[in-house]
């Protein structure tokens, strides 16, 4: 991949957020490595978005994720959007579940930053931002296969950016308190008001802001939400 832009490389690129944060990127002037697991929409998805490469991976897999990163080249920008999710009380949920869950929220992280730090660390300059939830502030009783891994995904980014930060590498955790507005979210709510749902746009555009404060002004934990969201 040529260096003559800046990288930007994005985990979990689907129809969503993903694609929007990829998007963003390539018009703010990043040339985007997109990583899923969907060859195939991947594949559509670089006709699409201009100077994007496709990468195909499970960041479950470490040697995976290595060969990925390997490929890409160093990148400036890191953002860990791959979630895997599941609902369900303590006792309904697989360990296994959990167990998933917890490689792709938390372990793709972790090996996600030893991978692409470093060379940061080198550069005195790069950011990782985290796309999160608000699982990751509480455990209700029905996100017991999901909260506990966004919890620990929120205190392992947190562990980055205070060893990070002073090394001149911005880590930053977004929190999004809302119903994201994707096609399976519109039909299991049918009857919710546009207003109701934040966009995938809308989510792309904080985390751009996010990786491009400046040194003086880092946030860490940031929060959006729809303007009625009861918090």
């Amino acid at each position: 991949m040529s260096t003559k832009k800046p990288i930007a490389l994005v985990t979990g690129v689907g129809p969503g957020t993903g694609a929007a944060v990829a998007r963003r990127f390539a018009d703010g002037g990043y040339r985007v490595a997109m990583l899923a697991r969907d060859a195939k929409r991947l594949a559509a998805l670089e006709k699409e978005v201009p100077d994007s490469m496709a990468v195909p991976c499970d960041v479950t897999d470490p040697a995976a994720l290595e060969r990925a990163v390997a490929r890409i080249g160093a990148p400036d920008v890191v953002i860990h959007n791959a979630v895997g999710g599941a609902f369900g009380t303590f006792d309904r949920i697989a360990p296994d579940i959990l167990q998933h869950n917890f490689a792709v929220n938390t372990m793709a992280l972790f090996h996600l930053a030893r991978l692409t730090a470093p060379a940061m660390v080198a550069a005195g300059a790069g950011a990782i931002i985290v796309t999160g939830n608000t699982s990751a502030q509480r455990g209700k009783a029905g996100f017991a296969g999901f909260a506990p891994t966004k919890a620990a995904q929120r205190i392992l980014a947190e562990s980055l950016a205070r060893d990070l930060g002073p090394k001149g590498v911005h880590v930053a955790y977004l929190v999004i308190d809302a119903v994201i507005d994707v096609p399976w979210q519109r039909a299991r709510i049918p009857d919710a008001k546009d207003d109701f749902f934040i966009s995938p746009t809308s989510i792309a555009a904080e985390v751009f802001h996010l990786a491009h404060q400046p040194r003086d002004a880092w946030s860490f934990l940031a929060e959006i939400r729809p303007f009625h969201e009861p918090w």
